[in-house]
């Protein structure tokens, strides 16, 4: 019942719509709705309830007070939740986290130890504090103590994964919380020593040892078990069988690089990201970033790399795929693999053995196509991936794509003032003037950030009328000049000798935005084959589509698209392009149609 309505048995028995949690009654109510959640859809009648409510102690009217305690719930929940079934009451049998949690371990017993691993993590993430907490009687009484039992066998099963995985430290820290609710109970004990001795700590495995003996001397009158004890005989024998050579994935990179110090906005972004980044079944969550060059993509993916990384253990991998000629081999060797098969298919097959089941965050960074992407997809049951594009790649499974434009003013604004401090709140309005001109780029804004933090003596009406790019040919380009421009450099650098030109000669006229047919004008093309260059130069977010048949450029980028127009162009074609471009709109303005 995960349409709107979620019932958490494995804690607090709770039932939400939406965001408010309704009001399930006295506890004698919250336990029929208990006991007909557990029931998995199946059907309870009164006497059932009567006895596992209130056993041989049920009051004269018990049947009329179940009655009315069901009439209370269907007047609470959404009409036809509960159902009468050959004289009982039933719920439907689907979205019950004690149900997930059954699932997760029956298809453990049967995986790979790294894919069991990742089964049993997703159970353990569904608890929610005491199961049935609040709800009496021994029908609750006897499934709390099942579920509890369920519950750190699976902890236990767990951390024997994690020991085989070479997760020594994960495993000892999940062992340290079952021992302090269960001293007495051997099975942690053991897991224990054998994680404490993998990790190098022979003299407290063998102090777990001597904790449990006596206790179980003191309190039971008992010695330690034979798993126990034998346990203890191959630590104190050395038995190279307890450490194995650990597998080459068994190391935890960090290549996240630096958190920007002044990351600035995308807080309305964080949740959904992080939520969406957490892998909870056997898929590999995938997340592209798209955007302009400059927009803040690769910063964004940091800082929420940074911001999850407790969530993925096994380490964080980063690539840039601009860069680096053999970013799968580089993966492979910070996972630890030295020794590469030579064919490209066999280190692809590696790099899925070797991530599957691992919880591990991959950040691929300036990614271009599919195909390349594809080569870098992780195994399943673990990891999860983040991508950054200045394109949306196509028929990547199971991606999800966000678009991302320009901070917002307020944004730019508390950016700008990172950067250059006091005086944004001394003059308010020249700051808004300022950012307004930077289409909210972050790329823009720190380059003229920096450029005001330079000149401390230099007033925001001083930097406004200083800033700018100087005319073409002058000796010196300030440098905040060469930061602002690099990324759309390198963008201009990716495309088509077509879309290349039409990127320029669209940027020469003066109005806020360009139609379609003026483009073909200004191109002197076919309005069909300039529909077709506009819109690949919005695929990669260099100028976007205002409705209709209009598009606009990001400020930024349109006095850069002209001042290369003039230069890469020349002269002579950047006149005809512009007067092509007048003829059209004197053409428009007598009532010629277009094309005429």
């Amino acid at each position: 019942m995960r349409e709107g309505l979620r019932f958490e048995v494995l804690g607090p028995v709770r039932a939400w719509l939406g965001e408010t949690e309704l009001p399930l009654g006295p506890p004698q109510q919250r336990a029929i709705l208990g006991i007909l959640l557990l029931r998995g859809g199946r059907a309870v009648t009164p006497d059932q309830l009567i006895t596992a409510v209130w056993g041989p102690e049920a009051p004269p009217a018990a049947t009329g007070m179940i009655r009315s305690y069901v009439s209370r719930l269907r007047r609470v929940l959404p009409a036809g939740v509960i159902t009468s079934v050959g004289g009982g009451y039933a719920l439907p049998p689907t979205g019950l986290d004690a149900t997930d949690f059954s699932r997760h371990l029956a298809e453990a017993r049967t995986a790979t130890t790294a894919t069991a691993a990742t089964h049993l993590r997703t159970a353990l993430g569904l608890w929610r504090g005491v199961p049935l907490a609040g709800v009496n009687g021994d029908y609750a009484e006897s499934e709390r103590v099942r579920l509890t039992e369920q519950r750190l066998a699976a902890i236990e099963d767990l951390a024997a994964a994690d020991v085989e995985l070479g997760r020594h430290v994960e495993a000892a820290d999940a062992l340290d919380e079952v021992i302090a609710a269960e001293p007495l109970r051997e099975r942690p004990r053991e897991l224990l020593m054998h994680a404490l001795y993998r990790a190098g700590r022979q003299a407290d495995a063998l102090a777990v040892f001597t904790d449990v003996r006596r206790r179980l001397d003191e309190e039971l009158g008992l010695e330690p078990g034979p798993e126990l004890r034998e346990m203890q005989r191959r630590i104190l024998t050395s038995d190279p069988a307890l450490v194995r050579e650990q597998p080459a994935h068994s190391r935890h990179p960090a290549q996240l690089p630096p958190d920007l110090p002044d990351f600035t906005g995308r807080s309305e972004l964080m949740p959904g990201l992080a939520d969406a980044l957490t892998p909870a079944d056997a898929s590999v969550p995938l997340i592209g970033l798209e955007g302009l060059a400059g927009v803040g993509k690769t910063a964004l993916a940091v800082h929420i790399g940074h911001k999850v990384a407790a969530r993925f253990p096994d380490g964080q991998l980063f690539a840039d795929l601009g860069r680096t000629t053999d970013p799968l081999s580089a993966l492979l060797r910070a996972l630890g693999h030295t020794d590469l098969p030579a064919s490209p298919a066999e280190r692809a097959t590696l790099w899925r053995s070797s991530t599957a089941g691992r919880r591990l965050l991959v950040v691929l960074d300036n990614a271009r196509d599919t195909h390349q992407v594809r080569a870098l997809l992780p195994g399943t049951g673990g990891p999860a991936v983040l991508i950054t594009a200045r394109q949306r790649l196509y028929s990547l499974p199971y991606g999800h794509w966000l678009r991302l434009t320009g901070l917002r003013p307020d944004e730019s604004l508390a950016l700008l003032e990172k950067l250059v401090g006091d005086r944004v709140r001394r003059d308010p309005d020249t700051a808004r003037a300022l950012v307004s001109r930077t289409a909210g780029l972050p790329q823009v804004i720190t380059g003229i950030g920096t450029r005001i933090a330079s000149r401390p003596e230099w007033t925001l009406p001083d930097a406004v009328a200083r800033l700018g790019k100087p005319r073409e040919g002058a000796v010196v380009l300030p440098p905040e000049c060469a930061v602002i421009e690099e990324p759309f450099i390198s963008a201009l650098d990716e495309l088509a000798p077509a879309q290349a030109r039409a990127f320029r000669l669209l940027a020469i006229g003066d109005g806020p935005d360009i139609t379609l047919p003026a483009a073909a004008a200004v191109l002197d093309l076919p309005t069909r084959e300039a529909a077709l260059l506009v819109e690949s130069l919005v695929d990669v977010h260099l100028i976007a589509s205002a409705g209709g048949d209009r598009y606009v450029y990001p400020e930024p980028v349109r006095h850069f698209a002209r001042g290369r127009a003039y230069t890469d162009d020349g002269p002579e074609a950047y006149q005809e392009a512009l007067t092509r471009l007048v003829r059209f709109y004197s053409a428009q303005r007598d009532g010629v149609p277009a094309g005429a």
